[in-house]
């Protein structure tokens, strides 16, 4: 064979794989999307892909995921669903807030959604009912926070003596008018005095505790669930440790990272299921014929350790109520 012949064949079979590889179809594209910063919640992320991983699917082997990051600043949501779209994403998933689940079904009605909510997702206007979603979105809903009342009654068996409680609410939050009425319908019917105090920045929190420790007026502390305080929740448990506040919250997370007791739904199993959601519509099922998921088991959490170091003393009947005990 002569050289230069020798060299065009080497060409061709160094060529025919890429040329291969370019012809095998890409990767469908998950678009998700959260309200709030990247870091902080890797053990949701986790989640997400671990449900993807039950359907078959791992991200870079045969499924991209592109991220994008609200930071909560709610006015940059439309233009990164209006990205994802032009991007032709096969799946956005909308997580962190209603209003991200808004801002893409405002983006689109044909890309599916799969979407996570603290709220009512038919009165939202994101499907027409539970069982049959039918339109382009789907996914979890939980009423976290309509569990504050509870949170409220709780926290009064854990401390009896108490007689003024203080809540922290985040201004900005679409739950907070919701909320507190129901919030202040507990403490009547408790017969407790509320003291309510808001924060939505990181100094926020720090001069809210401030505010309660110097009027000495709280005994005690519920923290409105919100996906900001979730964000800084080890600020918060270590604030709540330093003012000797014991606190109470929606998340298992607070009570992990040092919060005293928490009491709601699981964040880690809906991101799973918005996982499981994202990787049957790959699959080829429509979110129309995927019900809305409702998570009903709600877990109480309490942290002794913290407890212990408040020199608050458990009454045994409120330990055996806990679902898990951090000792």
């Amino acid at each position: 064979m002569k050289r230069r012949e020798f060299i065009a064949l080497l060409g061709g079979a160094t060529a025919w794989p890429l040329a291969a590889r370019a012809q095998q179809p890409a990767m469908p594209v998950i678009g998700y999307v959260n309200s709030g910063p990247s870091g902080g919640n890797s053990h949701l992320e986790a989640a997400f892909r671990e449900g993807l991983r039950q359907t078959g699917y791992v991200e870079g082997r045969n499924v991209a995921i592109e991220s994008r990051w609200a930071e909560f600043q709610y006015d940059r949501l439309q233009a990164l669903m209006d990205d994802l779209v032009h991007r032709q994403a096969a799946v956005i998933v909308a997580a962190g807030s209603p209003r991200v689940a808004l801002a893409a079904k405002t983006a689109t009605r044909a890309v599916p959604i799969v979407f996570d909510i603290n709220d009512d997702p038919i009165k939202l206007g994101l499907v027409t009912s539970f069982n049959r979603p039918d339109g382009n979105a789907t996914g979890v809903s939980f009423f976290t926070a309509a569990l504050d009342g509870k949170r409220l009654e709780l926290l009064h068996d854990l401390i009896p003596k108490a007689v003024a409680l203080g809540v922290l609410i985040n201004p900005d939050s679409p739950n907070t008018e919701r909320v507190l009425p129901e919030i202040h319908e507990a403490a009547r019917l408790a017969k407790l005095e509320l003291h309510v105090i808001k924060a939505n920045s990181e100094q926020g929190i720090e001069e809210a505790f401030a505010t309660l420790a110097d009027t000495r007026r709280a005994q005690a502390l519920l923290v409105s669930t919100d996906p900001f305080f979730t964000i800084s929740r080890d600020r918060l448990a270590r604030l709540a440790a330093r003012y000797a506040i014991p606190t109470i919250y929606g998340r298992r997370e607070f009570v992990e990272a040092g919060g005293l007791v928490s009491y709601g739904e699981s964040l880690a199993e809906a991101y799973r299921q918005m996982g499981i959601y994202a990787g049957k519509i790959l699959r080829g099922v429509k979110p129309a014929d995927l019900p809305v998921m409702q998570l009903t088991k709600i877990e109480l959490v309490i942290n002794l350790k913290t407890a212990k170091e408040l020199g608050l003393e458990v009454p045994p009947t409120f330990i055996a109520r806990a679902d898990e005990v951090i000792e």
